[in-house]
């Protein structure tokens, strides 16, 4: 049990059974980022031919979203509601997005693969990206502060570890039916598989809200203070530490997703490899994440320092990448599949490192803006990377065969050689950027002397 990051998570107030319930919503969440940013590229890419970079474009629609992350948690910390709850609002009106943009979803990628149907194909398919990112990140971030808010403060960190444990669970379940569903692909099933995974969806979100929030007379009450988010926000951001560790986060998810839209293209494309088994990639990138999420558990337990595992992801990362390159040249599918492993290895490290250090950076009352931010700034660097890497694929690609570099080098695998390379750069100036930070305690008195991680540690 003492893998297990949440063995001790539940307390008196919020018992295992209630918690694990709780988690549910990060369980349909990860099942809508498997399709948005797993199955649905694939399908997109290869099975109805449309363009990588408009591919990208779409999945990056969701991100529009991610930089009011912050605004919708501090709304729900200051929400007024006659009801009296703060949370729940913010969850159903996500709950209902994620399953509208779901349910019509499918139907807007046919039309987008026909070509007289092409222009509201593509409106279609940007408003279902939309309506479901939208509903995906206010769900997470209202969700995430509501377990917050239950859990004593002691077993904060450890029950906010258990549904990031839920989140990468149900990705890899979600990467494994549907990868197995999608085999024989057609139309009808792909319809019926994303209409299921809507339905299933709003279950889980309904089942996961029932009876958690009690009632709050404050949140009724007009004479509670709710301070605007511009004061919240720069009193929050006013210390160079906090800073400089949102800088590291965005820095750090750009180089890990910007392959989110090409791994699963990477595999179909250069390796020949079906449906099915590039689907298994996502799940083999969740159960990397999982084991690092586990070691994290692990090591934080026996009081190390968040960063610095943060750290050591970004390595991971790095190796994990040269993996996913040498695959090509080597025509080795297992190669790639240990790399989607090192790559969510590596992720688990550095994104659950950084989520506990910007929990800790949170003061009373303020989980929703603190856990916002580091959403806000994650998924909003990731889109951005996302959309990038998509572009750069094609244009390295369409440039490599036209012999722009040469015969030696015409080859469609280049352009993803290109966007891997770029991220173990990005890579490098993460833990440039999140070295000063390891080892030091943002409580601790100024002038302190405090070790840090950096290449001088790297093994030589």
């Amino acid at each position: 049990m003492t893998w297990l990051p949440f063995a001790d998570a539940a307390s008196a107030d919020l018992p295992i059974g209630r918690l694990l319930r709780l988690s549910l919503f990060q369980v349909s969440v990860g099942m809508t980022m498997v399709l948005l940013n797993g199955t649905l590229n694939r399908v997109m890419i290869v099975e109805l031919g449309t363009p990588a970079w408009l591919v990208a474009l779409l999945i990056a629609i969701p991100l529009l979203v991610a930089p009011f992350r912050a605004v919708i948690g501090h709304r729900s910390d200051t929400h007024r509601s006659v009801l009296g709850w703060r949370r729940v609002p913010y969850i159903w009106f996500g709950t209902l997005m994620q399953f509208g943009g779901l349910a019509i979803m499918p139907f807007a990628l046919l039309l987008l693969g026909r070509e007289g149907d092409f222009t509201i194909g593509l409106l279609a398919s940007a408003l279902a990206f939309l309506l479901a990112g939208a509903g995906l990140h206010t769900t997470q971030t209202a969700g995430l502060a509501l377990a917050t808010d239950l859990a004593p403060e002691d077993k904060r960190p450890r029950a906010v570890a258990l549904l990031y444990v839920m989140l990468l669970a149900g990705m890899m379940l979600s990467a494994l039916v549907i990868g197995t569903l999608l085999i024989d692909f057609s139309p009808t099933l792909l319809v019926q598989v994303i209409q299921g995974a809507a339905v299933l969806a709003l279950v889980l979100n309904v089942t996961a809200l029932w009876k958690q929030e009690a009632r709050n007379q404050s949140v009724i009450a007009a004479d509670t203070p709710r301070p605007p988010f511009a004061e919240v926000w720069d009193e929050f951001t006013a210390n160079d530490r906090v800073r400089r560790l949102l800088a590291a986060i965005g820095c750090g998810a750009a180089a890990f997703a910007m392959q989110d839209a090409l791994l699963e293209p990477y595999g179909g494309e250069v390796l020949g490899l079906s449906v099915g088994a590039t689907t298994g990639l996502t799940g083999a990138w969740a159960f990397g994440t999982l084991l690092g999420f586990a070691l994290t558990a692990r090591k934080l337990d026996r009081g190390g320092d968040p960063l610095r595992l943060a750290g050591y992801g970004a390595v991971a990362g790095i190796t994990a990448f040269l993996l996913v390159i040498f695959a090509a040249p080597f025509g080795l599918p297992g190669l790639l599949a240990l790399g989607a492993i090192g790559i969510g290895f590596g992720a688990g490290l550095f994104s659950v490192g950084t989520l506990v250090a910007a929990m800790a950076l949170a003061k009373d009352g303020t989980s929703g803006i603190a856990l916002g931010a580091w959403g806000a700034v994650q998924a909003s660097a990731a889109g951005l990377a996302i959309a990038l890497g998509g572009l750069l694929r094609d244009l390295v690609s369409r440039f490599a065969l036209a012999d722009g570099l040469g015969a030696s080098l015409a080859d469609r695998a280049i352009g993803y050689a290109t966007v891997y390379t770029i991220e173990i750069i990005l890579l490098l100036v993460t833990l440039a950027v999140i070295g000063p930070l390891v080892g030091r305690d943002s409580r601790a008195a100024p002038g302190t002397a405090q070790p840090a991680f950096g290449l001088t540690e790297f093994p030589t």
